[in-house]
């Protein structure tokens, strides 16, 4: 059986009434919209990753065996979340001239390289939305026989209104079919669709388009919510336990998925939706027209002209978890470096605590650590309230060092061994090195991802850019060489 803290926990996910247990558990199926790999991974990424991975670490260490599944968009997600318009992977592929599936391995290497930055453990299984055509084919037609889908012009797509008779669309948002009738404006391209709120199940490829792929309708691509019914189903069934993303994903992403689910299997797919709140910079949302679009290469070096300095990944990561994740988030400079003063006296903490020597009595109740925190978590995992649990502790580890507090041996052995579960292996807090300490701030990697988009750059003539990030490099101790082989860079003593 499931723990009773896991049920307690799916019971605050899913903010049910009645108790609520997964299929078979502890089994628990879990599965999370990944990223869109046509750009630097951002600030946008850095929260449902450290969210979701959080949530992985607490089942697991709840005793639940978990498949947790976070896909890779790698097709059919076009401009505006519309379904006219160019292909976000193969514009990006066009402007640089480069293969589509050059640009998404390029941009899906430089996102594992920033998870594992930001100690994000990877999911059992991540696929990607260009190796399940057949899947989303097959879920097309399921949903055409069963008849809440039409074709037109080589084209399907769904059909809202046939759908709204049967079933509630919009059941997830709370939007009515009503609201969207009057809020939804016919584009072009899209003369197709019976109605201008039906949304695209596969669309027909124009002789440009570059990714496509054949079908019983003619050769196309899938629509961008197709996918994520599709895997999740192949992967976890065609019903599973919890469904994960960003809020901005809930309408239109997930309440597609969960019309799809329902289409084609009478049903709807995941038992617990979850989603994580926005981030703001300095109280704004984050865009690239508002000049405050971070990437977590330019956090992590400190490149942004919005940065005060460099900012570590576990203080990012730290940050994140500071606040409860369905509230929103916004990154600003005094907030960071407070995050950045909190970590770094945790970690002292950990450190204080390997050293310290046993006594023949105790005067500290250190169940109340690992209690204090899993109730927290328990409680649709309150971070922001586990942190403070452990801040407590951190507060009673000092005391330890100071002599105004006692363990035995078995004691301050359970707090070692607690004390690093709480904050290594769920948390996911580990050592590293300060952000903004010159040459030692910068890993390989990092330096490897700057070289290319200084490539990019050179490619392109842009020389301005290419010069300033040689001459960023060169000011933190990094000289580059231009070579026949390629740029090489070392550091300088």
């Amino acid at each position: 059986m499931a723990t009773t803290a896991s049920l307690q926990l799916y019971n605050t996910l899913s903010r049910r009434k009645e108790p609520f247990a997964p299929l078979n558990p502890p089994h628990v199926g879990l599965y999370v919209c990944g990223p869109t790999v046509y750009g630097d991974p951002h600030l946008g990424h850095a929260r449902p990753a450290i969210t979701f991975d959080l949530l992985f670490r607490y089942l697991q260490h709840l005793g639940c065996k978990v498949r947790y599944v976070r896909n890779i968009t790698d097709v059919g997600h076009l401009e505006n979340d519309a379904d006219a318009g160019e292909d976000k992977i193969a514009k990006k592929a066009r402007l640089e001239r480069l293969e589509p599936t050059e640009v998404a391995q390029r941009y899906t290497n430089r996102y594992h390289d920033a998870m594992r930055a930001l100690n994000v453990l990877p999911p059992s299984i991540e696929p990607h939305a260009s190796g399940h055509i057949i899947e989303q084919i097959a879920l097309v037609q399921a949903i055409l026989r069963n008849g809440f889908a039409y074709e037109a012009n080589g084209s399907v797509y769904f059909d809202v209104e046939a759908y709204s008779r049967q079933h509630t669309y919009g059941k997830l948002s709370g939007r009515t079919l009503d609201e969207l009738q009057g809020g939804t404006r016919s584009l072009d391209g899209q003369g197709d669709k019976r109605q201008p709120y039906d949304f695209a199940l596969w669309k027909k490829a124009a002789p440009e388009h570059i990714m496509r792929w054949p079908s019983p309708w003619g050769e196309g691509f899938p629509g961008w919510h197709l996918e994520c019914s599709a895997m999740s189903t192949k992967y976890l069934g065609e019903e599973f336990d919890i469904h994960g993303g960003g809020l901005d994903l809930m309408f239109p992403h997930h309440e597609c998925e969960i019309a799809q689910s329902v289409a084609a299997c009478g049903h709807e797919a995941a038992r617990t939706w979850v989603h994580n709140n926005m981030i703001t910079i300095n109280g704004q949302k984050m865009g690239k027209s508002l000049g405050n679009f971070i990437t977590l290469e330019a956090l992590f070096a400190g490149s942004h002209p919005l940065l005060a300095q460099a900012y570590s990944p576990m203080t990012i990561r730290f940050f994140i978890l500071q606040a409860h994740y369905r509230s929103t988030l916004d990154f600003g400079n005094e907030a960071l470096q407070a995050a950045e003063k909190g970590l770094q006296r945790l970690l002292a903490a950990q450190q204080t605590l390997q050293q310290l020597k046993p006594t023949a009595a105790s005067t500290l109740d250190v169940p109340q650590l690992m209690a204090g925190c899993c109730a927290a978590l328990d409680d649709d995992l309150n971070t922001a309230v586990a942190l403070a649990v452990v801040a407590e502790w951190v507060k009673n580890i000092n005391s330890l060092k100071a002599g105004t507090a006692s363990l035995t041996a078995a004691d301050l052995q359970q707090l070692r061994t607690d004390f690093a579960t709480v904050v290594e292996g769920i948390l996911g807090l580990k050592e590293a090195t300060p952000a903004g300490s010159g040459q030692q701030d910068l890993s390989a990697s990092l330096i490897g991802l700057l070289l290319d988009l200084r490539q990019q750059a050179k490619a392109g003539k842009d020389f301005a850019t290419s010069d300033k990030i040689r001459n960023e490099l060169a000011a933190l101790g990094v000289a580059v060489k231009d070579t026949k082989e390629g740029a090489q860079w070392s550091l300088e003593s």
